[in-house]
């Protein structure tokens, strides 16, 4: 079996403009990050979100992937 991937290199490997999710941690616990990688160096990675931009620091990330694009949005429906 392959060795698993840091949850960096797994960012690393991603273009940007990948729509990506990221855990991380924060005090108190964890939270994520949902959106489209905007921005990568060695020390963050950017990601934009529904709401806002998101700068995380890479040696707080404990996971990271690519996820497939938002479903389309439903039309709304009518009253009978």
């Amino acid at each position: 079996m392959p060795p698993t991937q840091r949850p960096a290199d797994v960012l690393r490997s991603l273009p940007l403009g990948t729509r990506v999710v990221v855990r991380y941690r924060i005090e108190g616990g964890y939270t994520d990050a949902l959106g489209d990688l905007t921005e990568l160096d060695g020390v963050a990675a950017v990601i934009a979100t529904r709401r806002g931009v998101t700068k995380v620091p890479l040696a707080v990330v404990v996971a990271a992937k690519a996820v497939p694009p938002p479903p389309a949005l439903r039309r709304p429906r009518h009253e009978a």
